[in-house]
This record gives structure tokens, sequence and C-alpha cells, in this order.
């Protein structure tokens, strides 16, 4: 996607992140938070941002250094590694959500993930179909309105094995 670059997240972002966050339409917000955000709280941004040895974050920004999109993975309890995603509203539908997506698992596969887990709100129907055709294979099960996903980390793992502590980051 023209115009954007992925990046790791920093803890200079935080205002950035705040804006992105208020920014996103309730429905958005809903669907990645399960709940709207009028003013999101230090903590989540901090959640957000943070980068460590169990936790990875990335952003995706436009000319100016605005948040349009963010990712992040953690070490799960269901998989090696769960991730969550958010694109800001006007930017869906443009691919920058998969972008995301790929960049974190490759940077988790380096880590040594094989498996990713994540939680979708039932109703979340664009990402379940990317889900089933990103990984036909995956496991998903119905739980109190949301679908607990388990996949396995087929694409990154031809990079991993390169044992390349680089990873494609801007597009």
């Amino acid at each position: 996607m023209q115009g954007t670059q992925i990046r790791p997240a920093r803890p200079d972002d935080e205002e950035r992140i705040r804006r992105f966050l208020t920014g996103l339409s309730l429905h958005t917000q809903t669907l990645r938070f399960f709940t709207g955000i009028t003013t999101p709280a230090a903590g989540l941004v901090r959640t957000l941002l943070a980068v460590d040895e169990r936790r990875d974050a990335l952003v995706a920004t436009v000319a100016g250094g605005e948040i349009v999109g963010h990712a992040m993975s953690y070490k799960g309890d269901c998989a090696d590694v769960e991730i969550a995603v958010v694109v800001a509203d006007q930017w869906q539908g443009f691919g920058l959500g998969p972008r995301l997506i790929e960049t974190l698992l490759i940077r988790a596969a380096v880590r040594g993930a094989r498996t990713v887990g994540m939680d979708v709100l039932g109703e979340n129907r664009r990402v379940l179909r990317l889900i089933r055709r990103l990984w036909p294979d995956a496991t998903m099960k119905v739980s109190s309105g949301s679908v607990e996903v388990t996949a396995m980390i087929n694409h990154a793992v031809p990079f991993a094995e390169q044992r390349s502590g680089a990873t494609p980051l801007t597009a």
C-alpha cells in the first residue's frame, strides 16, 4: 500500500496512538477491543506500545507519522503467539491489515513461534473471511460470542528458517 510504512511501535508514539484510538469509529473499536473507548486509559496506551521479550507491537503510519494501523502479539496460552490488529476506518479494505499480520507473524516466527491464536468477535465477518483465506485449516471454537482461532504460522516459516535477524518493515 503506497504511502504507508510499517515499523515497530515506540514509547514516543503515545500521543499518536491515543489519537488513532479516539479516531476509530465505535464499531471498529468494538470489533477490536470488544467495547467502545471514549478516552483511552494510560494503561491501554502503554500496553499497545509495549515491546519486550513477551510482546511485539507494530504501527502503520502515513506521511507526517500519523498512525493508521496497529498490530500486536504476545506469548499466548492457547498458541505460541496471540495477535490483535486494528486499522483506521478509512484505511480498511486496502490490504493494510493483512500486511500488518504478515509482518507481525514473520517477526514472531523468527523468535520461534509456530502457532498463532486470536479472539475474534463473532460478528466480525470480514476478519473471519480473512482467517479462512489465510488459514483454511485453522481451528475455530465459538465461545461467548467470540471465535477462538488457532492456526499454524506456515507462511512465515521459510523466512524464520533462514535465521535472519532482519524483518521487512516498510512497504
